[in-house]
């Protein structure tokens, strides 16, 4: 990282200050979530930026975003920030700190188990999470400017060589954690809920629900598998709750991974798709950049739970 200035008089609370707010993507709302005055934390920031010499945001009406060179700061400030909290905690018996994780993901039950699952076992006095359910380009977007640590998507025959190319050029990396067996996605009440498989043509006459990819609508970004193949009766949707309900009110269905936790959507069952394809989920992450001992804890809860269904995982 360049110099252009004095980092002498950096300090921890700007360092936390900063992650704070690339987590919250706004100087106002990491200002209100730890309880600073937003002229405060602007000035701070701004201190910060003249004793680095560096332009770390962008600023604009909308927020804040990384600069390039921020974006490599993020790096370091992690590092020093989390090593610091564990000096406190082991010298001078401080309960652990405000523990940070940002994950974006595509709209999957496990994933929210699993965070459910993190947080419940975090032994921080106090923390800050984040869990976006969000569009497939947005998650790259997320973990490339750092709002995010971890994505989570998936990629199959179809997708790969987009998908790949786009993580690349945004200096990301791919980990698989499970390949898992298309499933459909239906009401409890649905017909089809009691079929041990279903076929192709036993969904010819279903509405098919798909999440909304907004400006990006390209196939290869669509979440669900077979998104160049039409249908009859197409309705898209931008949240988990409304895809849901229009499965049990409209009867429609969606395809995914199988994976479906009973404790939080217990209206919805999976049933396997008779077709000859494998979805690879995995998380993405910098390339560079180790994960922090929270993101890992997230990662680990995201295996066991998948675990816990039956599914192999990737070595």
């Amino acid at each position: 990282m360049a110099r252009g200035g004095t980092a002498s008089g950096i300090t921890l609370q700007q360092l936390r200050y900063f992650i704070e707010i690339v987590a919250e993507g706004s100087i106002t709302a990491a200002a209100e979530l730890l309880y600073v005055s937003q002229p405060t934390m602007s000035t701070a920031m701004k201190d910060l930026e003249q004793r680095v010499g560096q332009a770390l945001f962008n600023r604009s009406v909308r927020g804040v975003t990384l600069t390039e060179e921020g974006t490599e700061f993020l790096r370091y400030a992690r590092q020093v920030v989390e090593q610091a909290a564990l000096l406190e905690q082991r010298y001078l018996g401080r309960a652990p700190s405000r523990r940070l994780l940002g994950v974006s993901a595509q709209h999957y039950s496990f994933v929210v188990d699993a965070f459910v699952r993190m947080v419940k076992a975090s032994d921080a006095a106090e923390y800050a999470f984040s869990l976006r359910e969000t569009r497939t380009w947005e998650i790259i977007e997320d973990v490339r400017t750092l709002r995010s640590e971890i994505g989570v998507l998936y990629r199959n025959d179809f997708n790969r060589d987009v998908i790949d190319k786009l993580l690349r050029e945004s200096g990301l990396a791919f980990t698989p954690m499970f390949l898992a067996t298309p499933h459909i996605f239906i009401a409890r009440t649905n017909p089809l809920a009691d079929r041990a498989q279903v076929t192709l043509d036993d969904l010819e006459n279903l509405p098919r629900l798909t999440f909304d990819q907004g400006a990006n609508n390209s196939f290869y970004f669509a979440e669900e598998l077979l998104s160049t193949r039409s249908s009859k009766q197409d309705i898209r949707v931008s949240d988990r709750a409304t895809i849901f309900n229009l499965m049990i009110g409209l009867g429609g269905y969606t395809i995914s991974t199988g994976i479906i936790s009973d404790d939080l959507d217990p209206s919805i069952v999976s049933v396997p798709l008779d077709i000859d394809e494998r979805i690879e989920i995995g998380w993405i992450g910098h390339g560079s950049m180790p994960l922090s001992a929270q993101a890992e804890r997230f990662v680990a809860e995201m295996l066991d739970v998948v675990a816990e269904f039956g599914v192999e995982l990737l070595p």
